[in-house]
């Protein structure tokens, strides 16, 4: 504390403890109710997920990788084992493809609810928002369970393709679910995202210019409601995504009310790349045979994709051995804390409204602290 009363600064430490979404300890700095400093300290639940990926082959690798954000799993199985095939040479057939994308999109619904209940309890008096989006996970969860086998982490990637066929008798019930759906956004818009209540709450409130956005290495949601429209999905389509007729969903506002409905509106464009792919999913092979005791070439790959806090890359280098060399990952969480940490320098924070901005970045504390 220093000597001046007008310049006292108090050092509060929330936590460590498990914020709804991973343990962490986060070090605030205040000036009375005036929030100066955000000081995100990482270290709770590191795993080593890169150096277990290390000592695994291939395929048996996509099981450690999904550990990092268990409500997003396929995104980030995606990113290692499209980094894999780069590095064998393969492409996996067109119909593995269109399944690898419904059940991509599938993940980004389930999170972007998970996330937006969240934000919902952080703004005070919303915890029915956050009953609801469990509640709608249901029906996308007992979708995955017929598809995969699991629930939660599906393992379902592999190199070369998928790990089992799309069912056909499923498409009805799936088409009846995105109906459902469609039904339930309308009623968050007007039960959360129209309250005057939560407007006041979040708007203006955590604002991230699009330059300091650019600057500080923003991803997803978070850097495109801030007007940035970078999507790796349409910047660097992979997968079915080219053939699949979608918007990039940005907002100018930059706020945290922007932050958390640019999720409602993806989510409203996932069901829409869910329908596409369904509808025009390519019969023939679900993949091509990649043998898990087979030596990697010497070299390296680079992938990248959309998961849904934002891009997320897989970098390996190979020695020419059964397994990787080094694993190197780069996670959105950890990018959206950096701008997190360094909001109050560019944006007035008030103590009270640290839940509300913080939620709005959607963390997820183990994406970060792998």
């Amino acid at each position: 504390m220093s000597e001046e009363p007008s310049k006292r600064v108090m050092r509060i430490s929330w936590g460590p403890q498990h914020p709804m979404s991973g343990q962490i300890r986060i070090l605030v700095d205040t000036d009375g109710e005036r929030v100066l400093n955000i000081i995100p300290d990482l270290g709770f639940t590191h795993r080593a997920i890169e150096k277990i990926l290390e000592n695994r082959n291939v395929v048996q690798g996509v099981v450690p990788v999904e550990r990092m954000v268990m409500v997003d799993t396929a995104n980030n199985a995606l990113a290692y084992v499209r980094a894999v095939e780069e590095l064998l040479g393969i492409e996996p057939p067109k119909r593995a493809q269109y399944i690898r994308v419904i059940i991509c999109e599938v993940c980004r619904i389930l999170s972007h609810l998970y996330g937006f209940g969240l934000g919902a309890e952080s703004g005070g008096g919303y915890p029915a928002v956050f009953l609801w989006s469990t509640a709608d996970r249901e029906p996308f969860l007992d979708l995955m369970e017929r598809i995969t086998g699991t629930r939660w982490s599906y393992s379902f990637f592999v190199p070369g393709g998928v790990y089992r066929d799309f069912p056909d008798k499923i498409k009805d019930k799936f088409l009846k679910t995105l109906s459902y759906f469609e039904k339930r956004l309308e009623t968050y818009r007007r039960a959360w995202f129209e309250n005057k209540i939560f407007e006041a709450r979040a708007k203006n409130v955590g604002v991230l210019k699009p330059e300091d956005a650019i600057r500080l290495g923003a991803a997803g949601p978070s850097l495109r409601s801030s007007g940035v429209s970078l999507d790796v999905r349409k910047n660097e389509p992979y997968e079915a995504y080219d053939e699949i007729d979608f918007k990039v969903v940005t907002l100018p506002e930059g706020d945290s009310y922007a932050r958390l409905f640019a999720r409602y509106l993806e989510m409203v464009e996932s069901v829409k790349i869910i329908r596409q792919a369904i509808e025009n999913m390519p019969s023939g092979p679900y993949r091509k045979s990649v043998s898990p005791f087979k030596r990697l070439p010497k070299g390296e790959a680079y992938a990248r994709v959309e998961a849904a806090r934002g891009e997320l890359g897989v970098h390996i280098i190979s020695d020419g051995g059964f397994k990787p060399y080094r694993v190197k990952i780069t996670s959105p969480t950890l990018r959206n804390l950096y701008v997190l940490s360094q909001l109050p320098k560019i944006s007035d924070i008030l103590l009270a409204d640290l839940p509300v901005i913080m939620y709005s970045f959607d963390p997820w504390y183990l994406d970060a602290d792998r």
